[in-house]
């Protein structure tokens, strides 16, 4: 029998184990994309969280975010402990969900009856304040989150969203951080 098609091939173990081809590249590598030791959470957070209780009007959420200009907002309960989170996109699905729509019906006023609770996120995922801020975005990467309510002792303390994350690679990085690839890239023609 004849096959067609692509030849199979092998990965031979010299082709497995082969040294780079730019020596002394990985040590630049790993130390451009390592953190400081000692970055902690409450180092970069964001303090003065807005939070919502989870009683509260879907439309008042909406309006709350859209007024303070947040993307993430950390549900409590009356005591003032973490319950869950709603976020823009929750908000966005009560809109075109359609098990939600046809309970609603078409009238625009019937979201002032939905309550936060019926849409929030009940399984957040929280930091504390003392958590290193690399394991935080390695959390927030691996569970495509783009905020971690920061918690201390059941109560927010703060928010860590994607945007302190990225402020602070950007000045654990600095200036050199756009010229290495480039150097890497050109110089070892």
């Amino acid at each position: 029998m004849v096959r067609r098609g692509h030849p199979r091939r092998a990965i031979t173990r010299d082709m497995r184990t082969r040294r780079p081809v730019h020596p002394g590249r990985e040590a630049d590598e790993l130390e451009a994309l390592t953190w400081p030791a000692g970055l902690r959470v409450r180092d970069r957070m964001s303090r003065g969280v807005v939070t919502i209780h989870s009683d509260a009007l879907v439309r008042g959420a909406a309006s709350l975010m859209r007024s303070r200009r947040i993307r993430h907002l950390p549900v409590v309960d009356r005591e003032g402990r973490l319950v869950g989170i709603v976020t823009d996109r929750d908000l966005r699905q009560v809109i075109f969900d359609p098990a939600i729509q046809e309970r609603l019906g078409v009238d625009p006023r019937a979201l002032d009856t939905l309550q936060v609770r019926e849409v929030m996120t009940w399984g957040v995922v929280t930091v504390r304040p003392e958590s290193d801020l690399a394991h935080a975005a390695r959390l927030m990467h691996e569970l495509k989150v783009g905020a971690l309510p920061v918690v201390d002792h059941g109560r927010v303390v703060g928010i860590l969203t994607e945007s302190d994350v990225v402020k602070a690679l950007e000045e654990v990085l600095g200036e050199d951080a756009v010229s290495r690839p480039y150097r890497w890239a050109l110089g070892w023609r």
